[in-house]
């Protein structure tokens, strides 16, 4: 039995990844689907105080609450910001790692430096000045996202080095309108033998566009 860890992205929360988690437990397996400090359910936590850091302990204190020692991280898009962080914090608690077409920073990295195509969309952040509104085609549940969040950089306090974990998956979804942000990241992954890449023919919302392939993809990497 594997424990389930599914951190979801940006303007998103916890039920964005339930239905893959309702699959992943009937077969056997312990599935968190997490909703972010400031969004979705906890949209009324929102601050400007909110930021990386901030949904990284989210995160840990799950790990350290439920007594997880094996947990597989999975990650949508700005979650891998978030899991990263979790992996160099408590790495005795996280057993593999599966990217889901999500960022995979290095120290010092952030949403702000490694997409610069989406700055544009961060600085709308409204009346408020620290939230991102969610885009017109995301799900009607999404909501704002705290900018703090994307802008700062990501400190990791080990030595960042993610080969300690049993695997490491990354899902490339290929179906982006135009060039995918993460087309470079597939390349080095790709020639990383430490990584497994799957190329999945679906849109940026992998969970919802492609679930039974993710189903199977996390079923095969334990």
């Amino acid at each position: 039995m594997a424990t389930f860890v599914l951190v979801p992205g940006m303007c998103h929360g916890g039920w964005t990844f339930e239905p893959l988690a309702r699959r992943l437990r009937e077969h056997g397996h312990q599935a968190y689907p997490l909703t972010l400090t400031g969004l979705g359910a906890r949209a009324h936590l929102l601050t400007s105080t909110v930021n990386l850091e901030t949904h990284i302990q989210d995160v840990v204190n799950t790990l350290l609450d439920e007594q997880i020692e094996d947990a597989v991280l999975v990650a949508h898009s700005y979650g891998g910001m978030v899991t990263t962080g979790v992996a160099d914090r408590v790495p005795d608690r996280v057993d593999s790692l599966v990217y889901v077409d999500a960022l995979v920073p290095g120290d010092g990295d952030s949403c702000w430096s490694l997409v610069p195509a989406e700055r544009e969309w961060y600085l709308e952040s409204g009346e408020t000045g620290y939230a991102v509104p969610p885009l017109p085609f995301f799900d009607p549940r999404a909501t704002a996202h705290p900018l703090a969040s994307l802008i700062q950089r990501l400190r990791l306090t080990g030595d960042g080095d993610l080969a300690r974990f049993r695997r490491r998956d990354y899902v490339y979804a290929t179906g982006w309108d135009g060039e995918s942000p993460f087309e470079s990241l597939r390349e080095q992954l790709l020639a990383d033998p430490l990584w497994t890449v799957h190329d999945v023919d679906s849109r940026h919302n992998v969970m919802r566009d492609a679930p039974d392939i993710l189903l199977k993809i996390l079923l095969d990497s334990v």
